[in-house]
């Protein structure tokens, strides 16, 4: 039915983004699962490898990207490497999964290209710059510095929406999410009409 299908999340940091996916995988029926993405940052306290990432070291981070054994992969800041691994992407595959991605918008437009037609790119836009500041303002986890260096990176994210498939405004959760769900099942259903045709 929805063999090898793939949608593909990237948003801002505040953009609501997490909260959005979350609503989508409990409403809509498929098979949904998240890529496990592999990294070479540090595992904080609570995150287990094979669940949350797979924790790599740099070497091992390296010696993979010789392999050819990442569909994508970015290093993101000096040192710390995050990628996405073709073989988890087949295993989910192979699972019947159709595999959720929450990416940078880098990494949506290399999983793009490399995917095609079989997915779906949703960039979630907060209605302003000054909303997202509030958000994250609100976590009450920024420092000065860095809130500026999450909002001018939001600034340079927001250029890149006119690449995705489909661009949802993140102004009220539900309109969002019941956006989020028309385009994922018509997406989805494509395929499946093409064959019953």
């Amino acid at each position: 039915m929805n063999e090898g299908k793939a949608i593909i999340f990237s948003a801002p940091s505040g953009s609501g983004k997490t909260t959005l996916v979350h609503e989508i995988m409990q409403r809509l029926p498929y098979p949904f699962a998240f890529s496990v993405s592999a990294t070479t940052r540090p595992p904080r306290s609570h995150e287990k490898d094979g669940i949350d990432y797979f924790f790599l070291s740099i070497d091992e981070f390296q010696k993979k990207i010789k392999e050819q054994a990442f569909i994508e992969w970015e290093e993101i800041y000096p040192g710390i490497f995050y990628g996405t691994l073709k073989s988890e992407v087949e295993r989910l595959w192979n699972e019947g999964k159709i595999i959720l991605f929450d990416v940078d918008v880098k990494g949506a437009m290399n999983l793009k290209k490399y995917f095609s037609d079989k997915a779906l790119t949703i960039f979630v836009k907060p209605p302003s710059l000054d909303v997202l500041r509030e958000r994250l303002l609100q976590r009450g986890t920024e420092t000065p510095e860095s809130l500026q260096v999450r909002l001018e990176k939001a600034s340079f994210e927001l250029t890149f929406e006119p690449y995705f498939d489909v661009v949802i405004l993140n102004d009220s959760l539900e309109k969002a999410v019941q956006n989020a769900i028309f385009h994922i099942d018509k997406f989805l259903q494509m395929g499946k009409n093409a064959k019953n045709a």
